[in-house]
């Protein structure tokens, strides 16, 4: 009987660690997290994809997200300056300076090119030759490879007429931004999408004690959920593949 209570004591005594390995009073109660608004991903209104898993990720070691919507150049400023804990969104080692990025990533980007259905269809080993742009604050010729012929835009809204124009031959981004273009055209067409290749997405952290703790949580519970799939119904709840198989 003495040792069936012991057992039932080192269990509860159990729980009661692993409870306060989750809800470590030293760890910070909440992380400040910016970020463009992407649709369905990261809206303003705190619904989306990153957000949901986000919060699956934190809130259960007791971290509220206090989120804020910002153009992606300025949600870097604020994670290098430490005015934020994290900004999402961030291709790995993007950003060198101020910052840092932990292990797991948390989705994965579809990188494709939107241009004129009667130039040749772009592939990595061509994407070269052609003449590229880009939203300002992306660094894609990190991840592509042998591009010269590339620019940043200010303006999503210009790259139809800069397509048409003969200005550039083909807008880079992720599949949902190049989609999101091309339904803003009276012809589309004219136009066409080619997908290149798949860029793994990650939260990029404040260089700072705190970010280092934030970050040392994040990896923590990445690895708990996706051992588990416990974020597959979120990917399939806003119909994204999901990127941990």
């Amino acid at each position: 009987m003495v040792s069936c209570w012991l057992a039932i004591l080192l269990g509860v005594l159990g729980v009661l660690g692993c409870s306060g390995a989750l809800a470590d009073p030293a760890a910070p109660q909440e992380v400040r997290l910016a970020s463009e608004v992407w649709i369905d991903h990261t809206n303003a209104d705190g619904t989306g994809l990153a957000w949901d898993i986000l919060r699956q990720v934190f809130e259960p070691a007791g971290i509220a997200l206090l989120i804020q919507s910002v153009p992606y150049t300025r949600s870097i400023g604020l994670a290098q300056r430490g005015e934020a804990d994290a900004w999402v969104g961030s291709y790995l080692n993007e950003v060198e300076k101020g910052v840092f990025y932990p292990h797991w990533h948390y989705d994965v980007d579809q990188i494709s090119a939107l241009g004129l259905s009667e130039l040749p269809a772009p592939s990595l080993a061509t994407l070269g030759k052609f003449r590229l742009v880009w939203m300002r604050g992306y660094e894609y010729q990190r991840y592509l490879p042998n591009l010269t012929h590339y620019r940043a835009v200010q303006r999503q809204s210009d790259i139809l007429n800069m397509l048409k124009l003969d200005r550039t031959d083909f807008y880079i981004d992720a599949r949902t931004e190049v989609d999101e273009v091309l339904e803003t055209a009276s012809d589309p067409a004219r136009y066409r999408i080619t997908d290149l290749t798949r860029l793994p997405v990650y939260l990029g952290f404040a260089d700072t004690p705190r970010g280092q703790a934030l970050a040392q949580i994040y990896d923590q519970r990445m690895a708990v959920l996706v051992e588990a799939h416990s974020l597959r119904p979120l990917f399939k709840r806003w119909q994204q593949p999901y990127p941990f198989d």
